[in-house]
């Protein structure tokens, strides 16, 4: 079992930066897919960014460019830094984790709130 707790969010205006941590615990994350995810009010949780056990990372239409998703496996964590955030970005951030081989993820976060005002 892997257990996941997000931080860092909060509010920031139009433009302004975030950094979203989540760290892990039960075991280690080192072998294991990352992602990111938001849901807004009212819409679908959609993807956000993943990184691989490799370092490959993959991202949202909608935020390339602008986040960055990283791991570090000595400390069991990933981070998300959020660079010139839009109204659009207001959202519950989820943090989870699959096996290589899964198709799914099993393991998600609480998640933790982003408010991005104009």
């Amino acid at each position: 079992q892997v257990q996941l707790v997000e931080s860092g969010g909060g509010l920031v205006q139009a433009g302004g930066s975030l950094r979203l941590s989540c760290a892990a615990s039960g075991r280690t994350i080192s072998s294991s897919t990352m992602g990111w995810f938001c849901q807004a009010p009212g819409k679908q949780r959609e993807l956000v960014a993943t990184i691989t056990s490799g370092g490959t990372t993959n991202y949202g239409d909608s935020v390339k460019g602008r986040f960055t998703i990283s791991r570090d496996n000595a400390k069991n964590t990933v981070a998300l830094q959020m660079n010139s955030l839009e109204p659009e970005d207001t959202a519950v951030y989820y943090c989870a984790a699959r096996a290589k081989w899964a198709t799914a993820y099993e393991y998600w976060g609480q998640g933790t709130q982003v408010t991005v005002s104009s």
